[in-house]
């Protein structure tokens, strides 16, 4: 079959390990010449050394001089960048009452800015020559959840921030499609941090199963699926819109 992503150079943020790392080597397999970029450098290299032709820059996406050095440097090296996917992402869980301050700044600076950063840098690299954002929201940027206030406020803002970048790149006739993803419960370590600490581990995760239409949570892989398809030219019609996978979720 042909490659869907062949001659393409892809950046996956967050990139070192679950739904990323799926991703990138879905690029991989698709043709694609993939950088990862991750704060765990430590990760990044594990990623790189499991998965030959793979490579890695360390990054904070929170610091925009951060995000300058690592599109120059892909620039340079690469000669452009064809995709981006902001999948960097933290959770909190914890309700309005419960949740501090700093919690708080972290999620929004994290999900948020960082979002917001690599949307900004990419349009500037990418639109002399056109590209395709890809943004990780959730279906918690959907719908609300009681202990999830600072991810809800974080991924909703995700979601029309997507929107708003879509839009403007379309007016100036850029050639960048710009959309959001927004899977439900995924087999990561994110989902391992939302039970981490409870005596009734298990029990969470059955009870998150059950919730789940399918029931049964995704595989990084079936996302990343999904991203292919959308980094893909057979999505050249797709921009400015929200593609859910969440086993059925959000139709209840």
């Amino acid at each position: 079959m042909e490659q869907r992503l062949a001659g393409k150079v892809a950046l996956v943020t967050g990139g070192a390990g679950g739904i990323g790392l799926a991703i990138a080597r879905r690029f991989m397999s698709e043709g694609a010449c993939v950088i990862i970029a991750d704060i765990d450098a430590a990760a990044g290299e594990r990623a790189c050394a499991d998965a030959p032709g793979l490579a890695f820059e360390r990054l904070d996406v929170t610091q925009d001089e951060a995000w300058q050095a690592v599109m120059d440097g892909v620039v340079a090296r690469r000669g452009g960048l064809d995709v981006l996917v902001n999948n960097a992402g933290v959770i909190a869980v914890a309700s309005i009452e419960s949740i501090t301050l700093e919690t708080w700044r972290r999620v929004q600076s994290v999900n948020v800015d960082g979002t917001f950063l690599g949307c900004r840098h990419a349009v500037q690299v990418m639109k002399g020559r056109g590209g395709v954002i890809l943004n990780m929201s959730s279906v918690s940027g959907i719908v609300g959840g009681h202990n999830l206030v600072a991810y809800n406020a974080a991924k909703g803002a995700v979601r029309l921030l997507t929107k708003s970048v879509a839009l403007h790149c379309a007016r100036h006739e850029y050639g960048i499609r710009c959309n959001s993803i927004h899977p439900g419960f995924v087999e990561t370590r994110m989902l391992e941090d939302i039970a981490a600490g409870r005596r009734d581990r298990e029990a969470l995760r059955d009870k998150l199963r059950t919730g789940v239409p399918l029931g049964c949570n995704a595989e990084p892989d079936e996302v990343a699926a999904l991203v292919v398809y959308l980094a893909s030219d057979e999505a050249a019609f797709a921009t400015g819109a929200e593609f859910v996978i969440d086993g059925g979720v959000t139709a209840m």
